[in-house]
C-alpha cells in the first residue's frame, strides 16, 4: 500500500496551520478608553420661611399675596395688617459651577393649629430654572412666593403648611 502524500503527518499539520492563520487574518481588535465625570452634588438650603404675615378674613373671602421679591398684596374682603407683614421664602443652592439645574415647588396646605380651618396656596418661584455660578463650587439663590386663598370669615387662629423646593441638575 501507498501512502498518500496529501495525509502525511507534516501535510496535515501545514493545511491546519494554514486554516488556522487564515482565520486570524481578518480579525482586528482595538481597546476603547472608558472615562467619567463625577460632579458636586447638587445641595439646597432654606435661608428664609415664607410668610403671608397677619390679615383678618372678612365677610367676603379674598387672597393674600407674596411676591417673590416680598411684596405683599391682597384681594377681596381681607385686610392687611401692617405689623407683620410677611416675607417670601429663599432657598441657597450649590453644587458643581456652572452648571444648570431646574426647580419644582410642593406645597401642602396650611392647617389650623388645635383643627377648624385650611387654606390652600400655589407657590411661584422667582426663577424656574438656574445656573450656578462658575467655579469650583457653584452657588445661587432663589426666592418663593405664592398667592393663599382664604375663605369668607376664616377662622382666626395660627395657620401652617410647607413649600417643599427640589432641585436636580439637567
Amino acid at each position: 500500500m501507498t501512502k498518500n502524500p496529501r495525509f502525511t503527518s507534516n501535510g496535515f499539520r501545514l493545511a491546519v496551520l494554514a486554516l488556522a492563520c487564515a482565520g486570524n487574518a481578518s480579525a482586528a481588535s482595538v481597546a476603547a478608553d472608558a472615562k467619567s465625570t463625577v460632579v458636586a452634588p447638587i445641595q439646597i438650603v432654606k435661608a428664609a420661611d415664607l410668610a403671608f404675615g397677619t390679615f383678618a378674613a372678612g365677610a367676603t373671602g379674598g387672597t393674600v399675596a407674596i411676591a417673590t421679591a416680598g411684596a405683599r398684596s391682597k384681594t377681596g374682603g381681607v385686610t392687611l395688617i401692617a405689623t407683620n407683614p410677611g416675607g417670601a421664602a429663599q432657598f441657597n443652592v450649590s453644587g458643581q459651577g456652572g452648571l444648570n439645574y431646574s426647580i419644582s415647588l410642593v406645597t401642602s396646605p396650611l392647617n389650623k393649629e388645635g383643627g377648624g380651618g385650611t387654606m390652600t396656596f400655589t407657590a411661584v418661584s422667582n426663577i424656574a430654572s438656574g445656573t450656578l455660578s462658575v467655579g469650583p463650587t457653584g452657588t445661587q439663590s432663589f426666592f418663593v412666593g405664592g398667592e393663599l386663598t382664604v375663605a369668607a370669615n376664616q377662622a382666626p387662629g395660627d395657620y401652617t403648611g410647607s413649600v417643599t423646593a427640589t432641585v436636580e441638575y439637567n
